[in-house]
Formats: C-alpha cells, structure tokens, sequence
C-alpha cells in the first residue's frame, strides 16, 4: 500500500515537474513509456539490460570472492593486515573514473578491462566490511571448536561461517549499490553497448525520453533484484540472530 501510494506520487510530481520545465526539458511519463515500449519491440532494451546484468554479475562475483577471502585474512592475521591497510586506504579514496581510465589504458577498450575496473573500485567496500566481521568474531567459540577437535574446515562452516555471514551480506548488498553505478560509467567511457552505452548515446544526441527510458528500466531492473533476491538473502543469514525487543 505504502509503496502503491509513493510510486503514485512519484509520477505525480514528474507529471507536475514536466508541465512546468517543459517537454523539451523533462517529458511526461507517457512519452518516456513510449521510448521504453519502442526500445523493448527492437530487441535493443532487453539486449542492453542482459549485457550490462552480465557484466555487474562478473565484476560482483569477482570482486566479493576476492574481498572476502583478503577481509578474513587480514582480520585474522596481524601481519597481512599492517601489508594490506595503506592499499586499501589508498583503493578507498581512488575514484572511480581514475580506476575505469587507467584500467581501459593499459587493457585497452575491452571488455576485461571494464569488468576488471569495476570489481576493483568494488573490492575495497568488501575488503573492510569483511575484516570488520573477522574481528568481532567470537574467540570462546574458536576455542570451543579447538576441544572439540573439529576439522578446519567444519570449524570455518559451522562456527566461523554463520557469524560472518550478516557481514557478508552487508558487503554485498553496499557493494551491489555501487556496481550498479560504476559499471554504466565504464559502459559509457569504452564499450560499445549496454546501458551505459545508450545513455551516452542518448546524451549525444539530447534525446532525453531514450535517456529516462534506459535510466528508468535500468532503476526497475535493480529494484526487482532487490527485492527478490538482496533482501530475502539478507534476512536468511541473519535469521540466527537475536531481534531486538
């Protein structure tokens, strides 16, 4: 209900908002659904929207599997954290465009580049988040595991695991936010397709409803996933734990 009435005010006020700048400046939302129904009967808004899901879903995987296992072992090791802090700092206050410029000049304009630049503007997010759960970990239940005698491995699944997993979760529900947007920068600066890509098109062109129509499919697809799949896996990982009164 309350979601109905936001998305109804919403349109609302872009309705009101396009009446007074001007449907040069800001079209109406029939016109930007119009540019959505024409791109979708092309084939080009579904094409785009797969190419660039593929690419966020790379560069995530890649960077949160890389981000989890350097979080654990620099909260877990004193030596690796002291070596790993100054790049981490010096990854965290990077800018993105820098790291998306520098990667597509040494890689050149390719598509490893671009998945390559995103994970590493997304790695140090992960990369902190991690670190931070590895060490609140609860050492009594490390030494629980040691007299018990239980393997490494099980110890790292069943004691290990669970408490990490609401940090883990964190990490990819932050770094996922920032995917999103980083990978239409790389899409506009080198390649030469996808959302990104379009928007760039769009913008060349001052075809603003074809800009809103990407924009807008692109915020959908996003909330969707959110909504499926981010939020449901979020409350699971952290179902073990206590609510508050």
């Amino acid at each position: 209900m309350f979601r109905f009435l936001s998305f109804t005010t919403f349109l609302a006020t872009w309705w009101i908002a396009a009446l007074f700048a001007g449907g040069e400046k800001l079209p109406p939302p029939p016109a930007v659904l119009a540019a959505i129904v024409e791109a979708a009967n092309s084939g080009a808004l579904f094409l785009n929207l797969g190419v660039t899901l593929a690419r966020v879903a790379l560069a995530f995987t890649l960077a949160m599997t890389l981000g989890t296992a350097i979080g654990y072992l620099m909260g877990r090791i004193r030596l690796a954290d002291r070596v790993g802090d100054p790049w981490l700092i010096l990854l965290l206050n990077l800018p993105a465009l820098v790291v998306i410029v520098l990667a597509y000049i040494w890689a050149g304009l390719t598509e490893v580049a671009a998945i390559a630049a995103i994970a590493i503007n997304k790695l140090p997010t992960a990369v902190v988040t991690v670190r931070e759960g590895t060490r609140a970990l609860d050492t009594t239940l490390d030494e629980m595991a040691r007299v018990f005698a239980m393997p490494r491995w099980r110890a790292f699944r069943h004691v290990i695991l669970p408490q990490l997993a609401p940090y883990i979760a964190a990490a990819a529900r932050s770094g996922l936010s920032l995917v999103w947007k980083i990978v239409l920068v790389a899409e506009l600066l080198g390649r030469p397709n996808g959302v990104g890509f379009e928007i760039g098109v769009a913008f060349q062109l001052f075809d603003i409803p074809r800009l809103l129509a990407y924009a807008l499919s692109f915020v959908a697809v996003v909330l969707i996933i959110e909504t499926v799949l981010v939020q449901p896996f979020e409350a699971r990982v952290s179902r073990w734990r206590p609510r508050a009164a």
